[in-house]
């Protein structure tokens, strides 16, 4: 493949950059879209079908921003044609959250709730059980991160985006003609795909079949089959040049860091679990739920096919990853977390049946305070909306990111690397 010269390159393909391209390219921004993995792969913090949404948080600034939130998926779904978010209302509740004291907040910025008993809570939701009050706001729910992946990487391409994965970012060099970004293509089957608006696709199969395709004025299609041979190989890609380059590269960014001319705070990436239990009467419509005690916060929604026969319910643990690398993680299942997780299944929710029917990890990206880096310095972006409760904000961190990538926006000093300075 021949060089690529845009206006801007976004570096990794997770829920933050698929976004950022997709609000580029409805700008009629020149993009690049570059992601070192197969386009919704699992490697990362964006995979699997569900992640919260909702309006909760003791902090006004992050509640107003819940609320830009929701504007924005409902732009995505609008100009994706695509659902990606549903519907369902959220509890909080547990001796560590003191419900009493958020409807106050809520209300300053017009979001509803109500305030119940733990068995009037109960009582609406047969299957689940609470401890304390419990607090309901029916403006939460879920999105389903394959499917918004998936939606906001074919609309970006659609609308002219140049669409790049399995393509690895090796380093990234500002310069006077534009920073320049070399990448490597991992082996295996690439297809190629070009169309007049200039979308490119590179993918790779496991059984090391390629396939070269271009769309013009006749289109073409030449493969050529290894009898299922799996390659480890790399080769040159692309030299990619871009006037601003948004880095949207998750738990990779501490790896990427020292080759960048700024500087990031110390991030922690650590290993999460997730669990899917199997509903045992899937009638009643369950909210999804936050729970804290002193010591664990656990929270559950509803999951689709990656949690086993549905419907299904996934319940993990907020806190209490081990601390790992992208490129270190070794995947396996905490038994610790997996005990605390099912204690809580048997305790708080026995309209499960108690015994895992799927478990996963994922990799939490950790900043000092727990608040996002949303910041420009000179022609790099950092979008990292981490600290595991980023994926609600998705859509509005695209358009955020987008925004200050074309120099349409100022760093909101809340998510400002001078705050940690």
């Amino acid at each position: 493949m021949s060089d690529i010269d845009v206006e801007v390159a976004v570096v990794g393909a997770g829920l933050t950059g698929a976004a950022t391209a997709w609000a580029l390219a409805r700008r009629g921004v020149p993009v690049a879209l570059i992601e070192a993995y197969p386009i919704g792969h699992s490697h990362g913090s964006s995979h699997g079908t569900s992640r919260i949404v909702r309006r909760v948080y003791d902090d006004p600034f992050y509640l107003r921003l819940t609320g830009r939130a929701f504007d924005s998926w409902s732009r995505a779904e609008d100009d994706t044609s695509t659902a990606l978010v549903r519907l369902t209302g959220a509890v909080d509740h547990g001796a560590g959250r003191n419900v009493a004291a958020l409807p106050p907040k809520l209300a300053a910025e017009g979001i509803v709730s109500t305030l119940m008993s733990a068995g009037e809570a109960a009582e609406r939701w047969p299957g689940m059980r609470f401890e304390g009050q419990v607090l309901h706001h029916p403006q939460a729910g879920h999105v389903n991160a394959d499917v918004a992946v998936a939606a906001f990487a074919r609309r970006a391409g659609e609308l002219g985006a140049t669409i790049l994965d399995n393509t690895r970012v090796t380093s990234i060099v500002p310069s006077g003609a534009g920073t320049r970004l070399h990448t490597v293509f991992d082996a295996g089957t690439r297809l190629h795909a070009a169309s007049d608006a200039g979308t490119r696709l590179n993918t790779t199969s496991d059984a090391g079949t390629r396939l070269n395709t271009t769309f013009d004025a006749g289109t073409r299609l030449h493969t050529t089959s290894d009898a299922g041979t799996r390659r480890h190989t790399s080769s040159a890609g692309p030299v990619i040049t871009a006037g601003t380059v948004v880095i949207a590269a998750g738990p990779w960014l501490p790896d990427l860091a020292p080759g960048l001319p700024l500087t990031l705070p110390a991030l922690t990436v650590t290993q999460q679990q997730v669990f899917h239990f199997t509903r045992i009467d899937p009638s009643p419509d369950w909210p999804v739920f936050v729970y804290k005690n002193a010591d664990t916060q656990i929270y559950g929604l509803p999951s689709g096919a990656d949690g086993g026969p549905e419907p299904a319910f996934k319940v993990a643990q907020h806190n209490g990853g081990r601390p790992t690398t992208a490129t270190s993680r070794d995947r396996v299942i905490d038994p610790a977390s997996r005990d605390i997780v099912t204690r809580f299944v048997r305790e708080f929710l026995p309209g499960l049946d108690p015994a895992p029917v799927a478990e996963a990890s994922c990799l939490y990206t950790n900043t000092p305070d727990e608040d996002f880096i949303l910041d420009r310095v000179g022609p790099l972006v950092i979008a990292s909306p981490c600290s595991g409760h980023g994926a609600k904000f998705a859509a509005l961190t695209g358009e955020t990111a987008a925004a200050l990538a074309i120099g349409d926006a100022a760093p909101d000093p809340r998510f400002a690397l001078s705050r940690f300075r």
